[in-house]
């Protein structure tokens, strides 16, 4: 028996969609080079460092006295430290960091006497100031990192570990912390990050979600849906759903960049393309 022109194109798009869901999902799961990182954004004044091999790196801004990073190892391990400045237009590249094993002081990394250099990193699209990096195949021991600037008043990147590892618990914490970085630390709009493979990663798997949401309510659960309320739901008009689905769009990107914003505009946009071709 022939199939419905309609519904052959619903698990056609289905299928595609979930395909494409799928291979976002697995981009995702090996992060470039340059977003290796995993960022945290930091206020306290002493910060505890686990796993120190996995490559982590700390936001923080100075708010009159130094910061601490420590790190207490049972056993051997390799220790890396390296020290960022973000260049916000006018950056202070006066950030020191200094490595000691107990009390004795086994590097001084930046500071104002440093050839400070460039590099871009294309993942948020920003550009920092390297002030130095140091390794050691470090002993068991208590290792503090000592941050601080000339007032105090600085803002920094501390990079603490080599081993990339983002599980998906690290990976969505990324992901919710870039466009806070972008604002606090590059003085930048979310709205830079439009042009960024963070943005692209971020829309295309959202949306991809969303559109599966859609097909799958439409094909598979919409009968029941409407067998309960014993009749059709109700329905919002397609040019308000757009209108709706765009307006959570622009206040996602220009602020936190929320995933349930993105999912419930894709939902609005979707559901009014695709009902209205069902419904037609």
């Amino acid at each position: 028996m022939p199939r419905h022109p309609i519904a052959h194109t619903l698990r056609s798009l289905v299928l595609g969609a979930l395909l494409l869901a799928g291979g976002v999902s697995f981009g995702l799961s090996t992060p470039a080079p340059a977003a290796a990182h995993q960022p945290v954004v930091v206020e306290d004044e002493t910060t505890e460092v686990s796993d120190p091999e996995i490559s982590k790196a700390y936001y923080a801004t100075l708010t009159g006295a130094p910061q601490r990073y420590q790190i207490d190892s049972p056993v051997a391990f390799d220790l890396y430290v390296g020290i960022l400045v973000p260049d916000d237009g006018s950056p202070v590249k006066d950030v020191t960091a200094e490595v000691f094993r107990g009390d004795e002081l086994l590097v001084r990394l930046g500071g104002v006497e440093a050839a400070w250099s460039t590099f871009y990193e294309p993942f948020g699209g920003n550009t920092y100031w390297d002030g130095g990096e140091y390794r050691l195949r470090a002993a068991p021991g208590v290792y503090t990192v000592v941050v601080s600037s000339v007032d105090n008043t600085s803002s920094y990147s501390l990079a603490i570990g080599e081993i990339e590892f983002f599980d998906w618990e690290a990976r969505v914490n990324a992901l919710v912390a870039l466009p806070g970085i972008q604002q606090e630390f590059f003085g930048l709009s979310p709205l830079s990050l439009l042009g960024t493979p963070y943005g692209l990663i971020n829309l295309v798997a959202i949306s991809g979600v969303a559109l599966v949401a859609v097909l799958l309510y439409r094909r598979l659960f919409r009968r029941h849906v409407i067998r309960l309320l014993e009749g059709k739901p109700w329905r919002i008009g397609r040019v308000p759903q757009i209108a709706v689905g765009v307006a959570l769009f622009v206040v996602a990107i220009s602020s936190s960049w929320s995933p349930l914003l993105l999912f419930a505009s894709g939902l609005f946009v979707f559901g009014a393309l695709f009902g209205r071709q069902q419904d037609a």
